[in-house]
């Protein structure tokens, strides 16, 4: 099985998974992001015990692309602190900017690696980052 094989099951088996995909009892904050160019809409529910991330979910509708992010993202920021969270969002953005390609940094990213060559896709790109602007979001105004 090649790479490209493994990255689109890898997608398509987040963007019809629905473990993180669920409303949450009672979340802290509940921020909203929508991509107006494809009309992806996602909602995350974060739930923070002190400065870590005790729980976050998603609601939403989108492309495979913008759901299957949200999903991994989710997978990697669950039980980080707000600052990991924020330095794994700043790495991820970089990475699709192409202004990060030091390895053993992006290596940080986990499965969210599958989104590294997004920016060939310009059409894609809004997609892939929608969760992650949209985390930004949360943790800011907390």
């Amino acid at each position: 099985m090649d790479m490209n094989s493994i990255y689109t099951e890898l997608i398509l088996e987040h963007n019809s998974s629905n473990r993180n995909r669920r409303h949450l009892d009672l979340p802290d904050r509940i921020e909203k992001g929508h991509n107006p160019s494809c009309g992806d809409e996602i909602a995350l529910e974060i739930k923070f015990n002190n400065n870590i991330i005790e729980d976050v979910s998603f609601t939403g509708t989108g492309c495979a692309i913008s759901q299957a992010s949200t999903s991994i993202m989710i997978d990697l920021i669950k039980g980080k602190s707000k600052e990991e969270a924020l330095e794994l969002t700043t790495t991820f953005i970089n990475m699709i900017k192409k202004e990060i390609q030091d390895e053993d940094l992006l290596e940080k990213l986990e499965d969210a690696l599958i989104f590294q060559n997004i920016s060939n896709m310009p059409a894609r790109v809004k997609c892939a980052v929608l969760a992650w602007h949209t985390l930004n979001e949360v943790i800011k105004k907390d």
